[in-house]
């Protein structure tokens, strides 16, 4: 979006929502941890405990919902890492993010969503592929579906 369009400066602090510049600045603050993790021997474990920590302080409901989410991650894909992405628990493969969680309440949204990177392998020959599911109260199939995705991602 440009200036004249928006009235707004895209390079200027307006230009981004609170929760915005928050996540921005969780970014930053995972970027510095990965650089200073990425000389330890536990930094698998550590940033395991990073999601797992972020995952319960999340509300009630998105929290069932992450913890579910992450147990179906780690049993479907389990090369894939655990890390924090924006402040939200991802799973990675060599360091690039290819599914991950958003909490709904966290972002002010009705519902948590949870998606899938550019480094998922869900190309569909149609030029047609899931990148993002809205997630509330998800049937026994839904949970089998997403847990098919998880493990072609990660293929």
């Amino acid at each position: 979006m440009s200036k004249e369009s928006s009235g707004k400066d895209p390079t200027s602090a307006e230009a981004f929502s609170e929760r915005e510049r928050a996540a921005l600045k969780d970014r930053a603050a995972e970027l510095k941890t990965e650089a200073r993790r990425s000389r330890s021997a536990d930094k698998a474990a550590a940033d395991e405990a990073d999601v797992l920590e972020k995952i319960s302080q999340m509300p009630e409901e998105d929290r069932r919902l992450a913890e579910k989410v992450h147990a179906l991650v780690t049993l479907a894909a389990p090369e894939l890492a655990p890390k924090l992405y924006y402040g939200q628990p991802a799973y990675a493969r060599n360091g690039k993010i290819v599914c991950f969680f958003r909490s709904g309440q966290g972002d002010k949204e009705r519902y948590s969503t949870f998606g899938f990177g550019v480094e998922a392998k869900l190309d569909d020959p149609t030029g047609l592929w899931p990148t993002a599911y809205a997630l509330t109260d998800l049937s026994d199939a839904a949970w089998e579906t997403l847990s098919e995705l998880v493990t072609r991602a990660a293929s």
